[in-house]
């Protein structure tokens, strides 16, 4: 195996498909569970935590760095998006990640490879951010689909901040049958509310005191989802967030699973709010369970 000497730690880090495959076919023969965090780099305590819930379940832990182009429909979001390895491996050491994969876009998409999937995913990909990120999800499905194909886990933890991103890949999963158990790590937040992201860290001084709105708008749509008609609660939430200086792209109440939107709560096992807002020039997102467990 081998170990990156730029870092001076004994996390493994594999930069190439076959020497990652070689670590874990042993670590499996010698009878270890996988699990597998995959990520975009950047990391924050959101991260970590979802790194320390894959330990619980597991007997060794691989992370994923991959700043994936096809998940990024504005370039700028793309070239923005914060670049920090050396911080983000440092992290990682510091709560014993065994082994940590950062390839280049060559290893996960080699030559003559097709990465397209044919699924069936209603209008899971088309409503929410699908509205806003046209062909987002496409790519985030492709490279999750690779990932797993190149790590085989047994495990694999995603975070609740991203919803929508993982009701997709749990339908992905289900689909094409993939031996993989999908574990959720819950939002991670500041001490005002506000979900921790990587973004967070390019909100102006202004906005940061603005932002932890969003936290209280979706806690007041729990609280009242049983008093307030939907229609009735949501205009005036939305109102709240477009009064503080956000632009809101989306507040909406959906079920769990299907991401239909939700007209009687008592209809539905699991309902979440999904609020999409920007902060200047700067979107965050956000969600919150309101009934019933997820997946």
């Amino acid at each position: 195996m081998n170990s990156n000497p730029i870092f001076g730690i004994h996390m493994q880090l594999y930069t190439t498909v076959r020497n990652l495959q070689k670590s874990i076919s042993q670590n499996k023969q010698n009878g270890q569970k996988i699990a597998f965090v995959p990520t975009m780099g950047a990391l924050h305590a959101g991260h970590l935590s979802l790194v320390k819930k894959a330990k619980q379940h597991a007997d060794l832990v691989v992370v994923s760095i991959f700043i994936n182009p096809s998940q990024f429909n504005n370039q700028q979001d793309l070239l923005k998006y914060p670049r920090m390895l050396e911080q983000d491996a440092y992290l990682l050491e510091q709560i014993d990640c065994e082994i940590l994969f950062v390839p280049l876009a060559s290893e996960v998409y080699p030559a003559g490879l097709n990465p397209e999937l044919k699924l069936e995913l209603g209008i899971l990909d088309q409503v929410l951010e699908g509205e806003f990120r046209p062909g987002h999800f496409k790519g985030m499905l492709e490279v999750v689909y690779r990932l797993l194909d190149i790590v085989q886990p047994d495990i694999l933890i995603m975070g609740q901040k991203d919803f929508q991103q993982f009701t997709l890949v749990f339908n992905m999963i289900r689909q094409l049958k993939i031996p993989v158990q999908l574990i959720i790590g819950e939002t991670l937040r500041e001490s005002d509310g506000l979900a921790m992201s990587s973004r967070n860290m390019r909100l102006s001084a202004e906005m940061r005191k603005i932002v932890p709105i969003i936290y209280q708008v979706l806690l007041e749509l729990k609280n009242q989802l049983y008093i307030s008609e939907i229609d009735d609660l949501l205009s005036r939430e939305l109102e709240k967030l477009n009064a503080s200086g956000l632009i809101t792209d989306y507040l909406r109440i959906v079920d769990g699973i299907s991401l239909e939107p939700v007209l009687n709560p008592k209809n539905h096992d699991c309902i979440v709010a999904c609020v999409a807002c920007w902060a200047g020039d700067v979107r965050l997102i956000d969600n919150l369970v309101l009934k019933g467990p997820l997946h």
